[in-house]
């Protein structure tokens, strides 16, 4: 399974972002709001800056305390990126997340990012993939 398909089988929420000068509890509100873990750092909305996720936020809070909601996201955000494109397989994107111990992924094309994707998009894509892969098994098995 490729990453363009686990995009295409997504509910369409498009990316959320916020601009770099946008407050920490600006982002903490839209996590919320939308039940995500991770909000995209953008100037316009196309070019990705850093993202910031809950485990970013949640680590500052424990270092720095509450003060850490009143700063601008781009003081919090993780600017040394790790991204894939659409035809990266599903395997390879979770080896990603796996080595570097985080939970998503921007999806980048031509210098743009095109999507989202979470170890929980893959993982619902993958077991979806075996499913239909053991089904197909059965029936080969029961002559069908």
């Amino acid at each position: 399974m490729l990453v363009h398909q686990i995009l295409t089988s997504k509910a369409d929420m498009g990316v959320l972002s916020v601009k770099p000068t946008a407050l920490v509890s600006d982002a903490v509100a839209i996590l919320s709001e939308k039940r995500v873990g991770t909000v995209v750092i953008s100037s316009d909305g196309v070019t990705l800056e850093g993202i910031v996720s809950e485990r970013d936020i949640v680590r500052e809070l424990g270092k720095r305390g509450a003060g850490v909601l009143s700063e601008a996201v781009s003081t919090l955000m993780t600017k040394k990126l790790v991204t894939c494109t659409k035809s990266d397989s599903a395997d390879q994107v979770l080896q990603t997340m796996t080595d570097g111990r985080f939970r998503h992924l921007p999806v980048m094309e031509g210098g743009r990012m095109i999507g989202l994707i979470s170890i929980g998009d893959v993982v619902k894509a993958r077991l979806s993939q075996l499913s239909m892969e053991k089904d197909a098994l059965e029936g080969m098995i029961m002559g069908h």
